[in-house]
């Protein structure tokens, strides 16, 4: 039997979620796809999760695609496939809890789409970050111009697509590429916790926060305020919202 391409495993009530293609520099094939839309199908289900680490076995997070799997790449496999890789990765932003993606050495391509659909990236000193599509006569196509110039701004993403220029994880912070930067060695505690304080918090506003944070990347000022005011009347009338209030006063005695 193969190794899988990914292994999920669960701390409690987070979901660790690693690439697990070392040799191939954890490069993403069919195969990964694959299993992270069967990972994702069952993170949904789960009622339970408060939020996912996605990190990569050994010293890479991602190389990129599989060039073999370059080799096959035509129209007729565009028609055929880009639109489900999409919204493979598009799943990520659909996931109710948030997503922290953990960044090590290496981070192309495909690997550096798959980062920019998580919520959170946190990344070692030593990640490297790049989009040579365009050195190969491609552009990136699973999100690779559309999230990167909402979090980066147009100026940046065009620096990056059009000159496949690679960065340093400092200068990854500075443009707003990634929130935060780790020595290597405290990459996985610092993801984790993140997660796990990010998972201590009522539900329900962890879940409305990222939407409305969605949505007002997405739509007009007035249609974010009236999710914000439909998002408030919803938390307000919440157990665990009265729970978290009470919480907080009792620690102040």
């Amino acid at each position: 039997m193969a190794e899988k391409t990914l292994i999920l495993e669960y701390l409690d009530n987070l979901a660790l979620i690693t690439l697990n293609r070392p040799a191939a520099l954890n490069t993403i094939n069919l195969d990964l796809l694959q299993e992270m839309e069967e990972i994702q199908q069952k993170l949904a289900q789960d009622p339970n999760l408060r939020a996912v680490v996605v990190q990569a076995a050994g010293p890479h997070f991602s190389a990129g695609i599989d060039l073999s799997l370059l080799a096959q790449v035509d129209a007729s496999f565009v028609l055929q496939q880009v639109q489900r890789l999409q919204q493979i990765f598009q799943r990520w932003q659909q996931l109710t809890v948030p997503v922290i993606a953990a960044i090590q050495g290496v981070c192309f391509g495909s690997g550096l789409e798959l980062v920019l659909a998580c919520d959170l990236r946190i990344a070692a000193a030593n990640a490297r970050f790049a989009l040579p599509e365009v050195r190969f006569g491609l552009a990136p196509d699973l999100g690779g111009t559309s999230r990167l110039t909402k979090l980066v701004g147009a100026g940046q993403a065009k620096r990056l697509l059009l000159t496949c220029e690679e960065i340093d994880a400092q200068e990854a912070k500075t443009i707003g590429l990634v929130e935060k930067v780790v020595p290597e060695a405290e990459l996985e505690k610092a993801a984790l916790g993140w997660a796990q304080a990010i998972a201590s918090f009522p539900p329900a506003g962890l879940r409305f926060a990222k939407q409305g944070v969605q949505v007002a990347q997405e739509a007009s000022l007035a249609a974010a305020l009236l999710f914000e005011q439909a998002q408030s009347v919803y938390c307000c009338g919440t157990q665990e919202q009265k729970e978290a209030i009470a919480a907080f006063f009792r620690k102040q005695k």
